[in-house]
C-alpha cells in the first residue's frame, strides 16, 4: 500500500530537514544577521565619503571667496590712495663714457673700510694716508704698496659695484682722483697713491650731505697692488 502524504505532512517533513526553519517559521541565522549589518555599514561609510567631500567643497570655497574678497579690497585701497605701493629703487646706470653716474650719497665714513696702496718712491706714504683717513672715522684695511706708476698721478679710487658709493665718499676726500671698477663682491675701496697726491681736501670743506656721480675722467686698468 502507497502511503500518500497530505500537503501539511509534506511541509512539516520539509520543515524537519531545513534547519533555516521551524515548524514551518523563517529562522534568522547569522548569515543572515551579517548581511544586513554589512549593508549598514557600508551605508554609513558612504555617508562619511559624502560628508567628508561635502566639507572640502565648502572649505575650498570659502578660501577662494576670501581672497577674491581681499584682492578686491586691496584694490579699491590702491585706487582710493589708503595703500601706496613704493616704486623700485632706481639702481645707479652707467654714463655713455662707462662711468658709473650714480648718483650716490656721502656714506658715514665709520662704514667703509680703505685699503691704501703707495705707487710713490716715498716710505710711509700709505701708511701716512691710511692715517689722515682713520683720522676721520674710515675703517683701516690693507696698507702698502703699488706695481701701478703714473707720472703726475693724484690717486685712483677703485672698489667692486657694491662699493660704489663708498667710492664717491672716498673721493670726497681726495680731489683729482680717478675711479677705477674692479670685480669684487665686497663694498671696500682701494685708494692707490701716486706723485700727485699732496694732502686730503680739509675736513671743513667736505659736505656729510654731498651727492653726485663718480670721477673717472680716464680709462685705466685695475692697478695691482702689491704687498710690501
Amino acid at each position: 500500500m502507497t502511503d500518500k502524504l497530505t500537503g501539511h505532512q509534506h511541509r512539516n517533513r520539509t520543515a524537519k530537514s531545513d534547519p533555516t526553519e521551524w515548524h514551518g517559521h523563517r529562522i534568522v541565522t547569522e548569515d543572515d544577521l551579517g548581511a544586513v549589518f554589512d549593508a549598514e555599514a557600508d551605508a554609513a561609510a558612504l555617508a562619511r565619503v559624502v560628508r567628508r567631500r561635502q566639507l572640502r567643497h565648502r572649505i575650498v570655497i570659502g578660501t577662494l571667496t576670501t581672497l577674491l574678497l581681499a584682492a578686491a579690497l586691496f584694490a579699491v585701497a590702491v585706487l582710493q590712495g589708503w595703500i601706496v605701493l613704493s616704486e623700485p629703487e632706481a639702481k645707479p646706470v652707467a654714463s655713455s663714457t662707462g662711468c658709473p653716474a650714480g648718483p650716490y650719497s656721502y656714506q658715514s665714513p665709520d662704514t667703509v673700510t680703505v685699503n691704501v696702496y703707495n705707487t710713490t718712491p716715498t716710505a710711509g706714504l700709505a701708511t701716512q694716508v691710511s692715517d689722515a683717513l682713520a683720522e676721520r672715522g674710515f675703517q683701516r684695511g690693507t696698507v702698502g704698496n703699488s706695481s701701478v706708476n703714473r707720472e703726475g698721478m693724484t690717486a685712483i679710487v677703485v672698489s667692486g659695484p657694491e662699493g660704489e658709493a663708498a667710492a664717491f665718499t672716498l673721493q670726497q676726500q681726495i680731489a683729482g682722483t680717478a675711479y677705477v671698477q674692479d670685480g669684487r663682491a665686497d663694498t671696500t675701496v682701494d685708494v692707490v697713491v701716486g706723485s700727485g697726491y699732496t694732502a686730503l681736501v680739509p675736513a671743513e670743506n667736505i659736505s656729510a650731505a654731498a651727492t653726485g656721480p663718480l670721477s673717472c675722467p680716464v680709462q685705466t686698468e685695475t692697478p695691482a697692488p702689491a704687498a710690501g
